[in-house]
């Protein structure tokens, strides 16, 4: 079922609608993210339900070591029935893998750095903020606004077009090592919305946008959602305390420790519920990167407007 090999180490393309209809898309996005914060409290119960010993705890990923391929298999739930299905790539084998032969350290670093170019631009008020380069969803506040409208042409002194380019093409290496591992073609796959950068830090929660921590699954949250992947942008234990990523599992907790360059993924369903454990200090930094075996959901790559 699990099998490991690890050695230890010492805005989306312009669409054609008018500016009302892409402003109302744009909006509708920043809502869809920050409603995946109010609908994960949803999924306490069933936390509650399935996590019989909270207390058990077991590390599927640890800072300091370089994995080359993780992956653990899990049965499929039933999520996924009550959408079509696309033969090829609609889940029939699940499960979660973690990888650090993806992206480099150097690649990770230089994605951060966008990230705190474009969250210095606003940031929550409670300790969550994102940014959404397809939608220009930024969190300001307690609230939400479009960055390509707020900010007008000084986006052009916050990104480059390197940047882009170089966020497409660690979106293109991760959709294909997810493909890889679940034998589909990675031409079945579409990004979907949201991928977002997010920003975690110990600051108290202002609103329930600020309350990450709650057990969600994808799938229902998003029901688009069929694959979904993290690409870590800092360390655990060296740049934040706490922020482990957490599979919620009827036996025990599996915990992702971040590190930058690392990536995991897994199916979207209930068989992989999980949380993000509270920062207690410092700042976490990642990308959540989704996709959907439904074209009619897919998303293209952010351009610079």
């Amino acid at each position: 079922m699990a099998a490991a090999r690890r050695r230890r180490r010492g805005g989306s393309a312009r669409s054609t609608a008018g500016p009302q209809e892409e402003r109302s898309g744009r909006l509708l996005s920043a809502c869809c993210v920050s409603a995946a914060l109010v609908a994960a409290a949803g999924g306490f119960l069933a936390w509650s339900s399935r996590s019989a010993e909270d207390g058990v705890v077991e590390a599927l990923a640890r800072r300091g070591d370089t994995l080359l391929d993780v992956f653990v298999e899990v049965p499929c739930s039933g999520d996924y029935d009550g959408y079509q299905r696309f033969e090829g790539c609609t889940p029939r084998r699940c499960g979660r893998g973690v990888t650090d032969a993806v992206i480099t350290r150097e690649e990770a670093e230089k994605i951060r750095r966008i990230a705190e170019r474009g969250l210095s631009l606003g940031g929550s008020g409670g300790g969550a903020s994102i940014l959404d380069l397809h939608s220009g969803a930024l969190s300001l506040g307690t609230q939400f606004v479009n960055l390509y409208r707020y900010f007008g042409d000084k986006i052009h002194d916050i990104f480059t077009e390197e940047d882009f380019a170089l966020y497409r093409d660690v979106r293109q290496r991760i959709q294909q090592k997810i493909a890889q591992v679940f034998g589909i073609s990675s031409s079945s796959m579409y990004l979907t919305k949201p991928t977002f950068f997010s920003r975690i830090n110990s600051t108290e929660a202002k609103t329930t946008h600020d309350e990450y921590w709650h057990p969600h699954v994808d799938k229902v949250t998003y029901g688009s959602f069929d694959y979904t992947s993290l690409l870590y942008l800092s360390d655990y234990a060296e740049d934040f305390g706490g922020g482990r990523f957490v599979f919620m599992d009827a036996g025990s907790n599996k915990t992702i420790e971040p590190q930058a360059g690392r990536v995991s993924f897994f199916t979207s369903g209930s068989e992989n519920l999980h949380r993000v454990e509270k920062v207690h200090w410092g700042t976490r930094y990642a990308i959540t990167i989704s996709f959907t075996c439904n074209p009619g959901h897919g998303i293209g790559d952010p351009v610079l407007m």
